[in-house]
């Protein structure tokens, strides 16, 4: 199936671009659809491609080689029309030109007389299984042999990708960006990314060009690292060396910058920085400055460091004091309270007393201490962060003027690698000027060789693609010509044909209207004597030479393999004859809609990578119609989903195993099966003789269904069920399309020897009668007309050989899927569709007769669709469930009083004597 995605040029202005779209190839009507995506039931437009041409430009190597425009080619339409695709390569390009030039050499050569006055349209047949597949083989094509070779020799062998074919509708959809494919969302998207690009630019230009893609991020100290921090200042403060900047450089910092993973880029020179901050004793901004310094700035540098000394050591003298003075009071504290204790509180007191009091004041005394101390500490504590917020503040100076130095040397550095650069240029160009040309020379020449190749190649398939092109063309409008030609002498035949009737029709109404002669010797009774034998009159081969020019308006049998026309009774074939034309006549003038072939053939398309399901669009298109090359797989799905529960519990090989056994072992049913099978469809062609395909599969099935279901074994009904089944479906299939009419659709008992289930849907449908057509019924009433004498056979099999095939399978269609009410619905159809003409017939006799045919009268299967799905509307199931389980027991009841009379009539007779010779025919038979 030729079905892909392609990219369409659409749009007008900025707007103009390439759009992805997803096509599909209809060989009924050799139209290209193109649809938003593989999921839409509606499509876009179409490309008609029988009347279309291609070509294709060859791309330049540069625009090749950026891939721009290199898979474009065009479809030029007759109306001037071009329509410029895209496929993702050239690959899928030349494969989609291809194909669409064998599409198109295939569908015009099809374009014969008997395809297009024959009632199907060319189609191809290995959609359908079935009996009905083997009536539609491959049209024999009549293209010339040499052209035909000169195909083939030009034609160029390519392979599709994975966006060509029926697997790509699970592909997502190629998105090309394209410098004119704009929207107005796309503009305002691109003008913030070219603000955003151009602020981040401005940005990036103040930073030094190294960069690292890390970035560093300063983290709380851990206790370790404070206490190792406080050990190192400890010692820092014994060392008597370098100025205040200098001693805050090489200071143990009590945080560190822990690396995270990159977020955005950071200059080396940052990192440089935080680097040279955690080392110790490295470099300071002294030494950056100082140079080689003088002997004045030494001296007091060394004068400075003495009298630093010297203040720290006046410094540890004097809190060694305090400490001192601080412990001496204290013991002068504690030494006045015990005497106070001691000399007023002693007397009359209890030692026990004493000792408790004693250990208070301890802990108080305690306490007082730890609090000091604590005091202390805090002190320490914030004097220590005001000294590291100092630090913090100097270290961020010599940060900035170290960056500042570092920005300055990667000036110089630039400035210098421009000049080294300069110089090496200089040098080489003066040196190997004439190697370097020579070399620059060969490498031109070289690539402008391979371009001219790569050109010269394309050119070339280009020209076979072309004169190909051509050839088809020049064929194509030889076929249309010769076409043409025996369209105006089949024109010219069928008009002569129309003037002799239209001749004979006149003479036959003068005659009618004022007779010249006596009844005997009139002439139209000869007139209407000729136009019987002409209408009636075989077609014969006598001239072959005006075979093509023949109407063959009716064919011996249509599409199922139907006789369209009896062969026995002449008035009958004259009836036939003309509801065939009738037929013919309404498939000709029938305006059908476009998209409904379409519709059926992309919902199958969006179902290749998932299973159908029941929905509301699949029960519509399955009312209005499967297509006839459809059936077959839609049939079979419906019967699937009946009867899933059914095949679940089987083993594989099940019907095969029900036929063998069928076969080998004593069968019952076998016998009445052989008698039916010639009988089933005399006028269908696959089950006309005994040596008939249709008749021996027939035979399968219905021996595996009565070993299936041995309480049924076989009824005379289902033979008919079953070859209908054939037409569309294999053995298999057609066996478990019965199990579901059978076993799922109708109730119990309804193809049993009482025929009980058909007797209560009788009933039930004369009570929808009343309550849908109340006048019918009425009238039936009136004339004592008992209509389920006609109606039981519609129930029993489906409406076979009741209405005509064309209605018949469409009742099938909606059948197979919606189940047994559909023909609840068809049956009050077919009474309302003829509801006046009816009314119109005032005897018993008249109305019992025009019932037995008037089905076959009815063609128009669009209008009797629109009556049962429309006009009859509401039709819930549940009412006829409701009035089935009523009727049910009213006719259980009745066959049950029945037996009972029937019993007491042969208790009676064999006890009277008088009575005892009485046998019914069945016993004198016996």
């Amino acid at each position: 199936k030729l079905c892909g995605y392609l990219q369409k040029l659409s749009g007008k202005g900025p707007l103009r671009g390439f759009r992805s779209r997803w096509f599909v190839f209809d060989p009924r009507r050799c139209y290209l659809y193109y649809f938003k995506g593989p999921q839409e039931a509606l499509p876009l437009g179409h490309l008609d491609i029988a009347s279309a041409c291609f070509s294709y430009h060859q791309p330049e190597a540069a625009a090749a080689a950026a891939g721009d425009e290199a898979a474009a080619f065009e479809v030029h339409s007759p109306n001037g029309a071009v329509t410029v695709l895209k496929a993702a390569t050239r690959q899928d390009m030349t494969y989609w030109l291809q194909e669409l030039q064998q599409k198109r050499w295939e569908y015009c050569n099809n374009l014969d007389a008997a395809k297009r006055d024959s009632r199907t349209s060319p189609t191809p047949s290995d959609f359908s299984k079935g009996l009905v597949a083997k009536d539609n083989p491959g049209s024999i094509l009549s293209q010339n042999a040499s052209a035909e070779r000169a195909r083939n020799i030009l034609a160029v062998e390519t392979c599709p990708t994975d966006l060509v074919g029926e697997q790509a509708a699970s592909q997502p959809a190629p998105v090309q960006p394209s410098a004119i494919n704009f929207s107005l969302k796309q503009w305002s998207t691109e003008i913030k990314n070219s603000m955003s690009s151009l602020r981040k630019g401005n940005n990036e230009n103040r930073k030094s060009i190294f960069y690292t893609t890390e970035e560093w991020e300063l983290l709380d100290p851990t206790p370790k690292d404070l206490e190792d921090s406080m050990a190192l200042e400890e010692k820092r403060k014994h060392l008597a060396e370098g100025s205040k900047g200098r001693r805050l450089t090489s200071s143990a910092f009590p945080f560190d910058f822990g690396r995270v993973p990159h977020k955005t880029r950071r200059p080396l020179k940052d990192m440089i920085g935080s680097s040279k901050s955690r080392n110790s004793s490295e470099s300071s901004p002294t030494e950056c400055y100082s140079g080689n310094g003088n002997r004045l700035v030494s001296e007091l540098q060394l004068k400075y460091q003495s009298q630093q000394e010297e203040l720290e050591k006046l410094k540890k003298d004097l809190l060694s004091q305090k400490e001192l003075v601080r412990l001496l009071q204290q013991t002068v504290r504690s030494s006045q309270y015990d005497k106070y204790f001691a000399s007023r509180l002693c007397e009359g007191v209890p030692k026990e007393k004493l000792e408790l009091l004693h250990q208070k004041d301890d802990q108080i005394l305690g306490l007082n201490n730890q609090l000091e101390k604590l005091n202390l500490e805090k002190d320490s504590l914030q004097q220590e962060v005001k000294n590291l917020k100092c630090k913090v503040g100097e270290l961020n100076e010599q940060l900035g003027m170290l960056m500042e130095t570092i920005q300055a040397k990667d000036e110089v550095i630039m400035k210098l690698s421009r000049q080294l650069s300069e110089c090496e240029d200089n040098t080489s160009a003066q040196s190997g000027a004439v190697n370097s040309s020579v070399a620059t020379c060969t490498n031109k020449e070289l690539q402008e060789l391979d371009r001219l190749k790569d050109n010269l190649q394309g050119y070339k398939t280009q020209n076979k693609f072309l004169n190909k092109e051509i050839l088809e063309l020049s064929a194509l409008r030889r076929n249309a010509e010769a076409r043409e030609r025996e369209w105006q002498a089949k024109y010219t035949s069928l008009e002569a044909k129309l003037c002799q009737i239209e001749s004979k029709y006149l003479i036959l109404l003068q005659e009618m209207k004022t007779p010249v002669c006596s009844e005997e010797q009139s002439p139209a009774r000869e007139v209407i004597t000729q136009l019987l034998e002409d209408a009636l009159k075989a077609e014969t081969s006598e001239q072959p030479e005006q075979a093509f020019f023949k109407p063959h308006l009716v064919s011996e049998y249509d599409i199922y393999g139907f006789q369209t026309v009896p062969e026995d009774d002449d008035e009958e074939k004259l009836v036939a004859k003309s509801r065939a034309l009738d037929l013919r006549s309404l498939s000709l003038s029938e305006n059908r809609e476009i998209s409904t072939g379409v519709k059926w053939e992309n919902y199958l398309a969006s179902t290749m990578n998932r299973e159908m399901i029941r929905c509301v669009e699949l029960k519509n298109l399955i009312r209005s119609g499967i297509p006839h090359e459809h059936r077959s797989k839609i049939w079979k799905w419906c019967v699937n989903l009946h009867v899933k529960k059914f095949k679940d519990s089987t083993v594989p090989g099940y019907f095969q195993t029900l036929l063998q056994n069928a076969l080998e072992k004593q069968n019952p049913a076998s016998k009445q099966i052989e008698l039916d099978l010639l009988r089933t469809l005399p006028n269908n062609k696959h089950y006309s003789s005994p040596t008939s395909e249709g008749i021996q599969k027939l035979r399968n099935v219905l021996l595996a269904f009565s070993w299936r279901n041995p309480d049924i074994g076989y009824c005379q009904g289902l033979n008919r069920l079953v070859a209908i089944a054939l037409l569309y479906l294999e053995q298999e299939d057609a066996f478990w399309c019965l199990v579901t009419i059978v076993e799922v659709f109708m109730p119990r008992d309804y193809y049993t020897k009482t025929l009980l289930g058909s007797q209560v849907d009788q009933r039930v449908f004369k009570d929808l009668m009343s309550e849908k057509l109340p006048r019918l019924h009425a009238h039936f009433e009136q004339y004592k007309v008992d209509y389920t004498l006609i109606t039981f056979n519609w129930f029993l099999v489906v409406f076979v050989d009741s209405v005509v095939s064309d209605i018949l399978f469409k009742i099938w269609d909606s059948f197979l899927y919606e189940g047994p009410k559909v023909i609840f619905r068809f049956a009050l159809a077919l009474f309302k569709y003829k509801e006046e003409e009816i009314l119109k017939l005032q005897d018993s006799m008249s109305i019992f007769k025009y019932l037995r045919y008037f089905t076959r009268t009815i063609l128009d299967a669009r209008k009797l669709t629109g009556i049962a799905f429309g006009d009859l509307n509401p039709f819930p199931l549940r009412q006829i469930r409701n009035r089935r389980t009523y009727h049910l027991e009213k006719v259980r009841l009745e066959l049950t009083e029945l037996e009972a009379i029937r019993e007491d009539f042969l208790r009676e007779r064999d006890t009277c004597v008088e009575k005892r010779d009485l046998i019914s025919d069945d016993e004198e038979d016996s």
